[in-house]
């Protein structure tokens, strides 16, 4: 890969050439969708463990804490289901050998924050979750916490995406984004006790096995402890070609409820250039130990941008995608509300 021009993150045909370059490496051929236009889709491998608690590596390799913590090991290769309320480990496909200048960072795919799994990635000797420092070489694993449905997954599923970024750039932009809570339903909150979703199985489950419609009264929304909703974006969201975004959460001191556990935003998300004029944001919302009161426009998180090092070869949406022109809507595993 040639040196990049300018810092930023990478696109698609600069992690395609990390590739080549062997700087990513996988136990398997690296599928033809899992570039995306500013992000590379990582696999699950073949062991996970159940684990009796969360932890960050220090001094230690990954392997060797879970030797600490485990209760038992688990299978993918026939598949399993993963419990909520259960903390797990699982090993990726994927590899890292950073060249000087290259870090990356990690985050859950939309379809994994939209059915609250919590998962982050952890490095060896690593001291923080989901980032990887400049020149990593070693593996990569995940950790696992599905919050409201327990999930069945197996070697191969996909439930984070990596970007990777070359320097610093030296100023961010950022956005405000608000939630629209007008409209007959204007979100949905998570049904406890409902049964497996299979994250690999796409327009496969009844929606309404696994959600409730919320109706808001006057514009307000009463969001109670402990509770998973899915909401949308007041305004559009658009991302240019030449710019990532991620959605992150507001200063706690403007409301109890975290925002958005999945979100990176491609380039061409949203564009008239990629046929998404007037895509929403799809927001997946906790709140936290006091009920709140949510009014229509409030601001609930917000966009950071980043410039792309060069234009990405595809946009976000051009091969397809589930939420490209989306409104609300609730992950690729679920039909059509209504339907």
């Amino acid at each position: 890969m040639s040196e990049p021009q300018r810092p930023g993150i990478l696109p698609c045909q600069s992690i395609e050439a990390l590739i080549a370059n062997r700087a990513i490496t996988a136990d398997t051929a690296f599928e033809a969708d899992q570039v995306q236009p500013a992000s590379l889709d990582l696999r699950l491998a073949g062991r996970a463990w159940r684990v009796r608690a969360s932890f960050l590596p220090g001094r230690h390799t990954v392997r060797e804490r879970i030797d600490e913590v485990a209760m038992h090991e688990l299978d993918l290769t026939r598949s399993a289901v993963l419990e909520r309320g259960c903390v797990y480990i699982a090993e990726l496909q994927e590899r890292l050998k950073l060249p000087a200048g290259i870090s990356a960072r990690a985050n859950p795919k939309s379809s994994t924050g939209r059915v609250d799994v919590f998962v982050r990635l952890l490095t060896d000797r690593g001291n923080r979750f989901d980032d990887v420092d400049e020149g990593y070489d070693g593996p990569l694993y995940m950790e696992i916490a599905p919050q409201t449905f327990s999930v069945l997954v197996r070697t191969g599923t996909r439930l984070n995406q990596l970007r990777l970024k070359a320097g610093q750039p030296e100023r961010l932009r950022t956005e405000s984004v608000g939630v629209d809570l007008t409209g007959e339903i204007a979100g949905f909150r998570g049904r406890r006790h409902a049964g497996v979703i299979d994250l690999d199985k796409e327009d496969g489950h009844d929606p309404r096995d696994f959600w409730e419609p919320l109706r808001p009264k006057d514009g307000q929304l009463l969001l109670d402890p402990g509770e998973f909703y899915i909401l949308a974006s007041k305004q559009a969201v658009e991302i240019p070609v030449m710019e990532a975004a991620e959605m992150t959460p507001i200063d706690p001191s403007v409301g109890e409820f975290r925002v958005h556990y999945a979100g990176f935003f491609d380039p061409g998300f949203g564009t008239d250039e990629a046929h998404g004029k007037g895509s929403r944001g799809v927001l997946e919302v906790r709140s936290h130990e006091t009920p709140f009161i949510l009014e229509d426009g409030q601001t609930v998180a917000r966009l950071v941008y980043e410039p792309l090092t060069e234009r990405p070869e595809r946009l976000y949406g051009e091969q397809g995608s589930h939420y490209q022109r989306q409104g609300l809507k609730l992950s690729k595993h679920f039909r059509v509300w209504g339907e």
